[in-house]
């Protein structure tokens, strides 16, 4: 049944289908926005890089011409000093995070996942060798601390790493984002 002037007598008007149909259209407005971002980060993870890695720095290597910024950890910079707690001595611990890596590695083939990019445009991956997660074990070495920015998967390696002293645990460090943040 039609009533004069087409209106149809079970449709609601007011302003509760105002707020409904607003709240329509930003759920689609979102869907559409995680459609598009979705576009954007997957063509980057689909296919997982492969080959020789070259150490750059204590979190950071690259694979044929491709820098991976390893995701879920942060190591010191290469410039970045920590004193031993045993000697007193000042070593530099983002050097010594960056050889622990390349010796972790060696000239074995490495495999990383692509998950997006991060602020400098650098691949965020997660990147094994030989099956074993190399994120973990420079965290569980102690030469890394889990980045929480990119989820908290290495905290029980830190706790292992902390407990035995390993690595940066034997120095007083800064945590790498305060030192950098204190260079600025």
């Amino acid at each position: 049944m039609v009533r004069a002037g087409g209106a149809r007598p079970y449709l609601r008007h007011g302003k509760a289908h105002e707020a409904d149909e607003r709240a329509a259209r930003k759920a689609k407005a979102s869907l559409c926005a995680a459609i598009i971002l979705a576009c954007l980060i997957l063509p980057a993870s689909a296919e997982p890089l492969t080959g020789r890695a070259s150490v750059i720095d204590g979190d950071t290597i690259e694979i044929h011409g491709t820098r991976a910024r390893l995701a879920g950890i942060d190591a010191p910079e290469s410039r970045q000093a920590c004193r031993v707690k045993a000697t007193g001595e000042t070593i530099r611990c983002g050097q010594h995070a960056a050889l622990w890596l390349a010796d972790m590695i060696g000239a074995r083939p490495v495999t990383c996942i692509p998950m997006g990019l991060d602020k400098y445009r650098r691949t965020l991956a997660r990147c094994a060798v030989e099956g074993q997660d190399i994120g973990a074990a420079m965290v569980r070495a102690g030469w890394a601390l889990p980045y929480l920015r990119h989820g908290k998967a290495y905290e029980a390696d830190e706790r292992t790493a902390r407990k035995a002293k390993a690595g940066l645990w034997a120095t007083r460090f800064q945590r790498p984002w305060e030192w950098r943040r204190k260079q600025r």
